[in-house]
């Protein structure tokens, strides 16, 4: 568009000093001149109006009738030097129309590929819960192309149009210097689709942020059923040397006790009334509602092992965590690494019952 109008300015320039200067042209272009000075003088302003581009063209074009001599007494409101910038500037697009290449691009250094805005885009549209630093980690993990999360940011704000929702607070933590036989447990509680309270006990390795295990249990807990949740847990695997949990009165019963010396476990407490304490499990249930649980309904309790069997597949071999540097839990145990894809040959994989879709390689 602009090409154009610069187009049609040279093209009214030529058509004007064709016809010459003087004549009957001359008058109505000398009063056209002193039509537009008066506007430009008249404007509401406390010192001198300044000039628009519309002002100097019409000045500049309307004087290409008039005659050198007539030129002088006509300029009332502005200066000879207004009419030389004006051909100066004129001059400087004609050149620069000749003999600048058509399509010039912007200096600096170049944006991402295509590909690569595609499959941002596409991470996004499927999992719009998932911040800019996840996604760059993601593509950083599955392609090997390191991105950075500015970057990641401005490709969804110009190309991602979402239609509902939003993404919450980020969420930082830090990596302790703990062994790796530090595990945590704790309980919470979610309600069936025919409202009926079940408990499930979720168990993590502090080190690698890997989940155990989940056990479910309907109805009301005590000792007896703590322990047999716990025991379920960690069927055929090793225990750990230490076990950090809250001050629930339900981690208080003498059989919980009396289970964990059999076990030779110690229990390290986390401290009253202080949530912070015993930040690595709390997360994970917030992270266990957040990205599942809030999304799906189940039936019973042996629908709801299954489902968070499914989730926990994911959570340990698939999802990316910050506190990791951007690896997986399975990776940081060593179990297993993530082959890396081809940004231009890939394909989708679905997790936690379609909630959750991922690149993967081909």
């Amino acid at each position: 568009m602009k090409n154009v109008m610069l187009l049609l300015i040279h093209l009214l320039t030529a058509v004007a000093k064709l016809l010459g200067p003087g004549g009957i042209k001359g008058i109505i272009a000398e009063n056209f001149l002193l039509k537009q000075q008066l506007l430009v003088v008249c404007r509401p302003r406390q010192r001198a109006p300044n000039l628009s581009p519309t002002d100097r063209f019409l000045f500049g074009f309307f004087s290409l009738f008039l005659r050198p001599t007539r030129i002088v007494k006509t300029a009332v409101g502005i200066r000879p030097s207004t009419l030389l910038r004006f051909h100066h500037h004129l001059v400087r697009q004609k050149y620069r129309a000749l003999y600048s290449p058509h399509h010039r691009g912007k200096p600096g250094p170049k944006g991402p590929s295509q590909e690569l805005i595609r499959a941002i885009v596409e991470l996004k549209r499927r999992n719009p819960h998932f911040g800019y630093p996840r996604i760059a980690r993601i593509i950083s993990k599955t392609f090997g192309i390191e991105i950075d999360r500015n970057v990641v940011r401005r490709v969804p704000a110009k190309y991602y149009h979402p239609e509902f929702g939003g993404n919450g607070p980020s969420w930082l933590t830090f990596l302790g210097h703990m062994k790796d036989s530090l595990w945590s447990v704790d309980l919470f509680r979610c309600e069936s689709i025919n409202l009926k309270s079940h408990w499930v006990m979720v168990v993590m390795d502090q080190f690698t942020h890997r989940i155990i295990g989940f056990a479910v249990h309907a109805g009301h807990a005590n000792g007896m059923v703590l322990c047999q949740m716990f025991n379920k847990v960690t069927a055929g695997i090793t225990p750990p040397r230490y076990l950090r949990s809250d001050n629930d009165p339900l981690f208080e019963y003498h059989r919980w006790q009396a289970n964990l010396r059999v076990l030779e476990i110690d229990e390290v407490k986390a401290v009253p009334n202080v949530p912070v304490s015993h930040p690595f499990v709390e997360r994970l249930i917030g992270t266990i509602r957040r990205e599942f649980l809030d999304h799906v309904l189940f039936w019973n309790t042996v629908d709801l092992e299954t489902k968070l069997n499914e989730f926990k597949v994911y959570y340990n071999r698939k999802r990316v965590h910050a506190s990791l540097g951007g690896d997986t839990p399975a990776e940081v145990a060593g179990e297993s690494i993530t082959p890396r894809a081809k940004i231009d040959d890939f394909q989708w994989q679905t997790h936690c019952c379609g909630l959750v879709q991922l690149p993967l390689a081909a």
